[in-house]
């Protein structure tokens, strides 16, 4: 299975708050893209996660 690029999930949450977005990616869900759940990434640090969303939230660019 595959799923969204990441840039298509940047323009999706586009504007979002990057405690917010990274609190998803650590809880995971289904219903957002579809019937195919995003798996929990619960053993995720706070920092890390906050890191990647900020990423994604920046257009997730290739530099």
């Amino acid at each position: 299975m595959v799923g969204p690029s990441y840039k298509d999930v940047a323009a999706k949450y586009k504007g979002m708050e990057v405690d917010k977005l990274a609190a998803s990616i650590k809880a995971g869900g289904s219903g957002k893209w579809g019937p195919v759940p995003m798996p929990a990434q619960a053993n995720l640090k706070d920092e890390d996660a906050k890191t990647l969303a900020a990423w994604i939230l920046a257009g997730a660019p290739a530099k």
